[in-house]
This record gives structure tokens, sequence and C-alpha cells, in this order.
């Protein structure tokens, strides 16, 4: 049966025309995304903690999982509530499930630490900012090849749905720090809105930042949902979160009634060794608080995507909000995570400073660091801003091994040999 939610202009793709075979071409997009390699290195790379350092912890791509099982859930759940859907015209789970998997894909090593550190050594060149990496992996990095072939060529619902931001670096007053597009991103954004000229008013203040299609709303919503509360669970696990800890932050900000109730919920799973199994269930009441809501702007006329949009209830927004205070009071602020951050602020410099001088701002003599192809990229870019670019993905591509052992063999001079060198 056909889904009527969707058109010829929801599916078109960017790059190179692509057919369905017996897979919806939202199922070929999900599945490229499963087998890039930039999926697979989401397994080494940071969610909370340092990935390796314990297996039980989440990293980028556990993490990304159990965002895309919360959206479908999500899809699944407001299909089954009936109007405005119906049999023939839904919400494709696919397609968010697709979006999910790749929201993180552009987050660099060391997780935000490193986010926070590539876009201070971006900032004259452009920025750096995970959510437009991972649109610059989509449609430039992914299953390149010597014909000239470029990205993965996703569908225009897959790429808008990855868009969180839409606001482009030059369009803010003073150089942001997060949540924008690469000005050389402009041509996606366009396409994304298929050539409607943007009103004024969206361009206003973060107006352009918060328009978002359905799918994007919810795969940022189920994003919300499984790191709210799976940073608590691995706070705990890790033992950055006490109960002495917990009631004493909670002493220091105030906790109002409803609040209160949340702690309480916490604490008594904390004591009785259920808090997984407590959390899971909040999982199911984050997503049976979803509803839709119609909506009218400048795209609605032209795709369901921005016909609807999604609403979800103060109460579950009040309790995410919770716990992700918590996690970054008493998780995030811990000596033990401002270690991390120090540690990979001076491995990315280092390792950038490395390659700009060796590459960029060459001496006398220079010695060749890089992998052959990274180094090609670099020498081929036209200018110092794309050259800079060029080292900025591959220090955004190392997963957190990769660019330990990287900065050891640079540095350390009693670590590796010859046979690390490939």
């Amino acid at each position: 049966m056909t889904n009527h939610f969707y058109t010829a202009f929801d599916v078109t793709t960017w790059g190179a025309e692509r057919k369905s075979d017996y897979r919806t071409l939202f199922q070929i997009d999900r599945d490229r995304i499963i087998h890039a390699h930039a999926f697979r290195k989401l397994q080494s790379k940071t969610q909370v903690f340092l990935s390796g350092e314990y297996d039980f912890y989440r990293t980028r791509l556990t993490h990304s999982m159990e965002v895309a099982q919360i959206g479908r859930s999500i899809c699944n759940y407001l299909k089954s509530r009936g109007t405005p859907l119906r049999d023939d015209f839904f919400i494709d789970a696919d397609l968010v499930e697709a979006i999910c998997l790749a929201h993180d894909l552009g987050h660099p090593p060391f997780g935000h630490s490193g986010e926070r550190t590539l876009q201070e050594l971006m900032t004259r060149w452009g920025g750096f900012e995970g959510n437009a990496q991972t649109l610059h992996l989509l449609t430039e990095t992914l299953y390149q090849d010597d014909a000239g072939v470029r990205g993965m060529q996703p569908t225009r619902a897959v790429m808008d749905g990855v868009l969180k931001y839409k606001k482009l670096f030059h369009e803010f007053r003073i150089p942001p720090r997060r949540h924008f597009l690469y000005d050389q991103q402009a041509r996606y954004r366009k396409f994304v809105f298929g050539d409607e000229e943007i009103p004024a008013s969206l361009h206003e203040g973060e107006n352009l930042n918060q328009f978002k299609s359905v799918e994007c709303q919810i795969m940022d919503w189920a994003d919300d949902a499984a790191y709210s509360l799976n940073d608590i669970v691995d706070g705990v696990k890790a033992g950055f979160l006490t109960i002495d800890r917990i009631e004493k932050w909670a002493a220091g900000v105030g906790i109002n009634a409803e609040r209160q109730t949340w702690l309480d919920t916490l604490i008594a799973a904390i004591r009785a060794d259920r808090l997984e199994l407590t959390f899971s269930q909040k999982i199911g009441a984050f997503i049976t608080g979803c509803r839709l809501r119609e909506r009218q702007g400048f795209m609605s006329g032209r795709t369901h995507r921005y016909r609807y949009e999604l609403v979800v209830t103060p109460a579950a927004e009040s309790e995410a909000a919770f716990y992700k205070q918590l996690a970054n009071d008493v998780i995030f602020d811990s000596p033990q995570l401002q270690q991390m951050e120090h540690k990979a602020r001076k491995i990315l410099f280092d390792l950038w400073d490395s390659a700009w001088s060796n590459y960029v701002d060459r001496g006398a003599r220079t010695i060749r660091i890089l992998p052959p192809q990274v180094g090609r990229l670099i020498e081929a870019a036209d200018d110092d801003a794309a050259k800079a670019r060029q080292i900025c993905d591959w220090l955004a591509g190392l997963t957190d091994g990769m660019i330990v052992r990287t900065y050891q063999r640079l540095f350390d001079p009693q670590f590796g040999s010859i046979r690390d060198l490939s």
C-alpha cells in the first residue's frame, strides 16, 4: 500500500538519481548508513565516558541504536493513535530510523570535549559543528570514489531530517560556538527547501534553527529521551552518581514537589539496584508522551513533513530536563570529565599544529606524518580555509583509540614501531 504522507519531492536524492529495488528509498538510506565506515567508527567514540574504558558504558554507536529504537517506537505509537495518520498516511519508521542512526556520525573523538576543541581550532576557518559535520559526511564523504561520486546520495527527507540547525555560520552577528551549518552547505539547505525562498521572519534570532521537519523533531526528542535517562544509568554504574552526591546536588539547586518525586524514584531505584529497569519504563512514558499537531509555514504546502509537528507533553519534557541538569552538574562538571577535556584539548591542538606545520605553513623541511590520502587532500585544497577543513575532517574522523595512538606515535619516543605506521 502506498504511503501518501510522502511525495516525489521527499524522495528526490542529492546527486545521482537512485531507484528503489525490493527496498524503499528510505530503507536504502538506512542500509547505506549502517554499512558505512563512519557508522562503525561510532563504536569507539565517546558518549560520556572514554570508549573502551569499561565494556558496559554506552558509546556513540550504542547510543545511536537506542535513539533509533525510540524513534521507530514513536512512529509506531503515533500511527496507532489514528487521526491524522492512517494505514496509507503515516510517518515512515525506516526514514526516522535512518535519521536517528546518522544523527551522531559527525561527532569527533572525545565527545563534546572534542567538539568544543575543534570548534575553537576552526573558528577563523568557518567553525566546526557535529550536526553540520554529519551532513558533510552524508553528502560529500561516504562512499566517495575515484569516478567523482561523493556522498551517499541521500534523499531530501533524510538530509532534512539530520538538520537540527539550518542557520549558516556567517548568518550570525557574532561567530557562533555551536548550532550552525557550514557556509559551504548553503546549497544543501537550498535543496532541502526545494529552492523556496526562506522568509525573513525565519532569519531572525534562532527561528531558523527551530524550523525542523517532523522526522527531525522525532529524532531530536528520541535523542533527548535516550541520553537524559541513559547518562544517569551510566553515571551511577561508573560511580559518578552516588546517593550522597545526588542529595547534595538537590539541596544546592532547590527541588519543587514534582522534581522531588523524580528524585525519590531515582534514589529508591539506586538503593534497590533496579535503576535500569525503572528508567527503561520511563522511556516508554517519553514515547507515549508524543502527539502530532498541524501547523502552517512556508513549507507546509510543499510537504507533509512540515504540515505536521511533534508535540511532547510538558511533564515528559520537564522530567527529561531534570535528568539532563543532574547529569551536567554532577557528571560533566566532575574533575574526572574535566580532566578528559584537558586531555582532548592537548591532543587535538598538538595534532593540529603538527599537520598545519607540515602541510600548510611549511618550513624548510616538512615531514609527511599523515596518511597519504589525507595529505593529498590537504595539498589539493585551494586555500588555507579549505586546507584547514581537510585537517579538521581527518581529526573528526578518528576514533578515541585512533587519535590516542596517533598522538603516541608522534610524541611518545617509546611508543610504536615501523609496523604501526601503516
